[in-house]
């Protein structure tokens, strides 16, 4: 019993050692927190010059659409 607790015990270090030099995790979750950040910097800007985004891009339709009307 203790033979096959202690072999057990030596395959799960082995695989916790090859966890700790594994960086891949590390990489991909600060490319997350990165993005998730960037996403709600996004929509906050978004939702806060949302009107005046309204108004700008209406005011140069109007602009597009009469300069295309007089063609």
């Amino acid at each position: 019993m203790p033979v096959q607790w202690c072999t057990q015990m030596r395959i799960l270090l082995f695989a916790l050692r090859g966890l700790t030099s594994d960086r891949r995790g590390v990489t991909a979750l600060e490319y997350g927190l990165i993005a998730a950040v960037m996403g709600a910097l996004i929509v906050t800007a978004f939702s806060t010059l949302g009107t005046d985004m309204h108004t700008a891009f209406s005011s140069i339709g109007a602009v597009m659409t009469s300069n295309a009307a007089k063609m």
